[in-house]
């Protein structure tokens, strides 16, 4: 194979593996990838993990301990210094095994056992905030596109107006200045272009933050339609993860008061001890029990139990707040959900097909020479901000939906 034959070959499949890598982006696959890869998901199913593996080890007994040393060893007398003088000198070795009250262990397992449901609900509210954010960042690109589109089509009428201007110039009905017009609304036009370039580049920034390079691929398919439903939403609020969440909070510390109401109770030990003597003396075996005396509560478990209450008092008062919060949101979101809908109406039904009459009406008034070019003009820009509004409304509409969708409308048990 010439060289000339290898580099086209090799150019064409580059080419190919270009057009395969940058398969264009939908609203599902935008989440999937969320999902699948987001750091912030990673940890909580980390987190999870490691909250399962506190579970097993939470109710046992201390690991045992082992003591070796010397009972009686004489240091003044005829026998000083001599370890197998005395009758009374051992040498010993033995173990101790801590037993802490059966409360306490039962306590700590509540309190390890509530720690997973805290876990799952941390990753419920992560998993939640990840399709949320991922949903409007894909949001926010495509219908900045859907602008950017729209620019095109404003360029391509542009020159259209050039030409009618320049024929209205030939035939003598408008003045020669008017042929700056056309240039100078291109110019105002490229300015536009250009903040929408700068907004475009960084809502893909805001979507790579969650799904990587892939969010450098073109977007595919239109985003879905979100069904909203009010009574439905408000019915659903207090499923919400981050109020459920309490619920959890309130279970592991619950199982903390009464791992502090446990030390009221006197944990024990056991110790068992051999005891080697000198050879004319016989060997030994000692046991022994030692008890905890809980004699001052009022200085030590009964603050800690009031402590732990308290803390249910903060976790109650704080789930009554995030409630009000998310109530007041909701109706927000619902309040401007129905405004959006009904200006996105007028603006389709009424207010854009007058514009587009008065620009014909405009036009053809100029053309007949009974108007000037700035008429046209400025019916020309109030037909731009129209459309501009349109696609921003039905952008302000489709976000305010998915907020409500991402935040209130889904399953989450």
């Amino acid at each position: 194979m010439s060289p000339l034959i290898r580099r086209t070959v090799l150019t064409i499949l580059a080419g190919l593996a270009n057009l395969v890598q940058a398969a264009p982006l939908s609203f599902a696959t935008a989440l999937d990838l969320a999902e699948r890869h987001s750091p912030r998901l990673a940890a909580s199913t980390a987190m999870m993990a490691a909250a399962r593996s506190a579970v097993v080890p939470a109710g046992t007994l201390p690991d045992p301990k082992v003591f070796a040393g010397i009972d009686n060893f004489p240091v003044s007398g005829p026998d000083a210094g001599r370890l197998q003088a005395d009758f009374m000198t051992m040498q010993k070795i033995g173990v101790i095994q801590e037993v802490p009250n059966a409360d306490k262990r039962h306590a700590r397992e509540a309190v390890a056992a509530a720690g997973v449901g805290v876990a799952a609900a941390q990753q419920r509210v992560d998993h939640l905030s990840v399709r949320r954010e991922t949903a409007l960042a894909w949001l926010n690109l495509y219908y900045l596109q859907r602008k950017k589109a729209l620019f095109i089509e404003l360029d391509h009428e542009n020159i259209l107006l050039g030409q009618v201007v320049q024929a209205q110039i030939a035939n003598g009905r408008a003045q020669v200045a008017d042929a700056l017009a056309p240039k100078q609304e291109a110019v105002q036009l490229a300015d536009r272009r250009d903040d929408l370039a700068r907004d475009e580049e960084q809502a893909r920034s805001r979507l790579r933050q969650f799904i990587g390079v892939v969010a450098d691929d073109g977007l595919s398919d239109d985003p879905p339609t979100f069904d909203i439903d009010a009574q439905h939403l408000r019915g659903h609020l207090h499923q919400h993860p981050e109020l459920m969440a309490f619920a959890a909070e309130t279970r592991k510390t619950e199982a903390e008061v009464a791992e502090a109401q446990s030390m009221k109770k006197s944990d024990w030990g056991v110790e068992l001890a051999y005891q080697r003597r000198a050879p004319q003396f016989g060997n030994m075996v000692s046991i022994q029990f030692t008890f905890d005396l809980p004699v001052s509560p009022a200085t030590r478990q009964d603050p800690l139990i009031a402590a732990k209450q308290r803390e249910l008092d903060r976790i109650d008062a704080e789930r009554d707040s995030m409630v009000r919060g998310h109530t007041a949101e909701l109706e927000s979101l619902l309040a401007e959900y129905a405004t959006l809908t009904r200006q996105l109406e007028r603006a389709r039904q009424t207010a854009l097909p007058l514009a587009e009459q008065k620009v014909s009406l405009q036009t053809a008034s100029y053309q007949a020479g009974k108007s000037d070019l700035s008429a046209v003009l400025a019916a020309r820009r109030e037909r731009i901000e129209q459309r501009m509004r349109i696609v921003e409304l039905e952008a302000g509409l489709t976000r305010t939906a998915a907020r409500l969708h991402y935040a209130y409308g889904e399953d989450w048990q």
